[in-house]
């Protein structure tokens, strides 16, 4: 499922409101570094974990339920407010929660740090090379909170990890990647369950020939449950000026029905 944007092609991290100009979304070829744009004064309501070899953030709902959502962090790292508003958001809405530190220990980019470096400290945080922060993070969910069914939302950067693992994880039942693709691989449009992308139309790193290629060779898979265009405006605050609506379609692809 694409859900495409007509802004301005800018993406910005989760929960921000107005992105700067200049700001460019990620794909595993050339993921440019994301703007941190407004960093959310935020405290959280949920608690930090230790899952074997990585610290997580996890919030649970007031009722409980078999369903639980990975939630994977873009470039600024497990710890960035704005991210864990979306943990906490999921779980308001029914879903446990969680956000596992999938650099493992290492630092998170900053927007001091000089953009000439980018390319190799990213070189260290391989997307499709998170396979086993996942498998750690459903084991902990499955004996720990007791889940049962899994989606995953990624942005940025996490959005290439949560195309990767719909492409290859049959436990994740549904996938929301936010301005992050896979572009080059033998298996790209491979899903093997929902899937629902979210992309600018104008945006030079995730050009619209990519997205439409990704788009058409979906057309014809079961995997396209809904297809929507010109939701978001032009702030991309995803997860702000409208939450309701991406709620609504995160819910719809995250439904996980019984027996998946």
């Amino acid at each position: 499922t694409l859900f495409r944007s007509q802004a301005v092609g800018k993406q910005c991290s989760p929960g921000l409101r107005s992105p700067p100009r200049d700001l460019k979304m990620a794909n595993e070829e050339r993921p440019c570094p994301c703007d941190i744009g407004d960093k959310l004064d935020y405290g959280g309501r949920g608690q930090e974990v230790q899952i074997e070899h990585i610290k997580a953030y996890i919030c649970k709902p007031p009722v409980e339920t078999d369903r639980a959502v990975i939630v994977v962090q873009d470039i600024f790292g497990w710890d960035l407010p704005n991210t864990r508003y979306i943990v906490d958001m999921l779980a308001a809405n029914g879903y446990i929660a969680v956000c596992p530190d999938y650099f493992v220990g290492q630092e998170s980019w900053k927007p001091s740090n000089d953009r000439a470096t980018f390319d190799e400290w990213l070189k260290s945080r391989p997307a499709r090379k998170t396979d086993k922060e996942t498998n750690v993070t459903l084991k902990y969910l499955k004996e720990q909170c007791s889940a049962k069914k899994f989606g995953v939302v990624g942005f940025c950067w996490g959005g290439i990890v949560t195309h990767h693992l719909t492409l290859t994880n049959p436990e994740i039942k549904a996938g929301v990647s936010n301005y992050g693709i896979i572009r080059n691989a033998d298996d790209v449009f491979a899903l093997k369950n929902p899937t629902l992308f979210i992309f600018a139309e104008n945006d030079f790193v995730i050009p619209l020939e990519q997205v439409t290629r990704l788009e058409q060779n979906l057309r014809n898979t079961a995997r396209l449950i809904m297809k929507s265009k010109s939701i978001l405006d032009r702030h991309m605050g995803l997860f702000t000026a409208r939450e309701k609506i991406l709620m609504q379609k995160i819910k719809l692809i995250l439904r996980m029905p019984e027996g998946t």
